[in-house]
């Protein structure tokens, strides 16, 4: 696998990577990733065309996916401490 490129944006580390006959575009967010993969014959030959294929929609899109991804993270952690605070110590006398 090799790095085709990187895509600028404002909020995200946007990568391309090709491998063989697949393209790769990984979207980092703080502690989340999203990859999109593009197989031969998608019309994705190129960082170029991946770059026009991530249009306001797209991003809007990501946004979306972004936060629910943060919301599964915190309603995970919730239910992490929710076991924890149940959780009791036994009686010492």
């Amino acid at each position: 696998m090799r790095i085709l490129g990187s895509i600028d944006h404002p909020k995200w580390k946007i990568t391309v990577f090709k491998m063989e006959d697949r393209l790769t575009a990984k979207l980092e967010s703080a502690l989340y990733e999203l990859a999109f993969k593009f197989r031969a014959g998608e019309g994705m030959d190129s960082l170029e065309e991946v770059r026009h294929f991530m249009d306001a929609g797209f991003f809007e899109e990501v946004e979306r996916e972004f936060e629910a991804l943060h919301q599964a993270r915190l309603r995970a952690f919730s239910r992490r401490s929710a076991l924890s605070a149940d959780e009791s110590f036994e009686e010492i006398i």
